[in-house]
């Protein structure tokens, strides 16, 4: 308290500057101002506060600090703080004038300085995830558990294990579980779609982790995202923007519900046996309810509660129209004016010949597109190695880009390597809806001919329609293996061991036969 004292003395006796009283006492600038700040505020003369002793100067100048957590809350009218957070979760919604609202019902509501002071001291009895701004119908955070769930097979006995897929509402903290064999981009996707459904709306932004599934990657803060489940994002109109890496706390609300889960749910089923995904999805939706029903205490409401009166007024409603899982695929148009897709080819207007193109294609349909504008749709053939050709894709007389392949072309080329060579190109035309379809796999047969040579590719081209092999992969296997060899020198040895067989009378037995039988003629 000494040092209070040689402060006031110091200024007032001596006019010193605050600077100059900390030099010499060692008391902060800032102790120093608060303390000449109380003296003026106090209006008692310096003579008689220097008189003071140590109790009754610590009296004066400590300023009574307000602490929330041990003041007396019976002695205060105090706000319901559930209810102002509740309100604070809606969009638009401030502070100040939730303030002003509650002052203007309740005159005697302390200064907004203190209600901002008891509200934040209300926020640090929350968890982590409940201190964030979560606003209403906002946000849908998403990942996987990493405890997954046995399914047995009944046939084989053989275990599997079963992906559990989570989604927490920001606001409200509504949890939903589902399981799947996988965690692949249409299992995953598959599981949004039960997640639209279980919650009967979409959110504004869905907020992943950065799975595989969803990121293709996300680095500096530019995200890609996998091609599928932007369209699906597209599909519901709701925006995606993935967990950074590394930041567990831009994901803390579904890390919580992830434990939850496991907790009230999954270790609940830790002894049962499942044989199917479906079997084990029944069951998780019976505990899900439970779990969502259970009263948060701090809160006094249920999860259930909470998201009927925050997240689900404010909710997108969901598209009549049930998102259908695509992929997709870039590809270049053929010179047939075909697209390859899974080994079946689509056909699309010759005068896209060499130009790159979009394909989009779900389990029934395949759309292809150029620049965003639709060029051609065919259902999805369900037999590989087929071809889907619309007619009115063709050009005129099956003219092609420069007019410079047609069947004739195709068959003087092969005529020049060998017969059997020329016989391999029409069983490929012949072999495929119309002979266009196999002028690229006849020019890559052909072009063998400069790596392998002609004399090559005819003995393959034998051995080739000998074994029906028309794929142009099997054609360049045999002469990469030089499997031709092989089968010659079984050929040749075959032969010298027939013409070596005692029971082969051989050609100069018959040729001597003939003499005689045409010399006993002429007698």
């Amino acid at each position: 308290m000494s040092k209070i004292k040689e402060v006031l003395q110091l200024k007032y006796c001596n006019q010193l500057s605050n600077r100059q009283i900390q030099t010499m006492t060692g008391v902060s600038r800032n102790s120093v101002a608060n303390y000449l700040k109380t003296y003026e505020e106090l209006r008692i003369d310096l003579d008689k506060i220097l008189q003071l002793c140590d109790e009754e100067l610590l009296t004066l100048f400590t300023p009574k600090k307000l602490n929330p957590s041990k003041e007396p809350t019976n002695l205060l009218n105090h706000p319901d703080w559930n209810d102002v957070r509740l309100e604070l979760s809606k969009k638009g919604m401030t502070r100040a004038l939730l303030w002003e609202e509650l002052k203007s019902k309740q005159p005697n509501l302390y200064g907004y300085s203190q209600f901002n002071r008891y509200y934040a001291a209300y926020l640090k009895k929350l968890n982590p995830s409940m201190r964030q701004v979560h606003y209403s119908g906002d946000k849908l955070f998403i990942d996987y558990s990493g405890v997954t769930m046995p399914i047995t097979n009944q046939v084989t006995g053989e275990i599997s294990k079963a992906q559990i897929f989570v989604t927490v509402m920001a606001a409200s903290g509504l949890t939903f579980a589902h399981a799947t064999a996988t965690q692949s981009t249409k299992d995953f996707i598959a599981s949004h779609i039960q997640a639209f459904n279980f919650y009967e709306g979409v959110p504004n932004i869905l907020v992943p982790d950065n799975l595989k599934a969803a990121v293709i990657s996300h680095k500096k803060g530019v995200v890609r995202l996998n091609d599928s489940y932007k369209d699906m994002a597209a599909h519901y109109a709701v925006a995606v923007e993935p967990a950074r890496p590394y930041k567990p706390q831009d994901k803390s609300k579904v890390e919580l519900g992830v434990k939850g889960v496991q907790r009230w749910i999954l270790m609940k089923l830790r002894h049962h046996t499942f044989f199917s995904v479906d079997e084990l999805n029944q069951v998780i939706y019976l505990l899900l309810d439970g779990y969502n029903n259970k009263i948060i205490k701090r809160l006094g409401k249920s999860r259930t509660e909470l998201f009927e009166l925050l997240d689900k007024p404010h909710l997108h409603p969901l598209r009549t129209n049930q998102y259908i899982f695509k992929e997709f695929k870039r590809a270049t148009v053929g010179i047939d004016y075909h697209v390859e897709l899974e080994g079946s080819g689509y056909s699309v207007p010759y005068i896209h010949l060499g130009k790159k193109v979009d394909i989009s294609y779900s389990s029934s349909s395949v759309m292809i597109s150029l620049n965003g504008g639709v060029i051609a749709h065919h259902p999805k053939l369900t037999q590989a190695y087929h071809d889907s050709t619309n007619l009115e894709h063709m050009p005129p007389e099956h003219q092609y880009q420069y007019e410079k392949w047609n069947p004739k072309r195709i068959l003087n080329w092969a005529n020049s390597i060998g017969v059997q060579t020329t016989a391999l190109m029409e069983s490929i035309m012949q072999r495929r809806s119309h002979p266009t379809r196999g002028y690229k796999s006849c020019m890559a047969i052909l072009s063998f001919s400069k790596t392998y040579g002609n004399e090559a590719l005819e003995a393959v081209s034998n051995l080739a329609l000998e074994a029906n092999r028309y794929k142009v992969s099997s054609i360049e296997s045999m002469l990469k293996t030089k499997t031709y060899l092989l089968h010659n020198q079984q050929d040749s040895a075959n032969n010298t061991y027939m013409n070596q067989h005692e029971n082969i009378r051989g050609s100069e037995y018959y040729s001597s036969l003939t003499d005689t039988t045409t010399k006993a003629i002429k007698l």
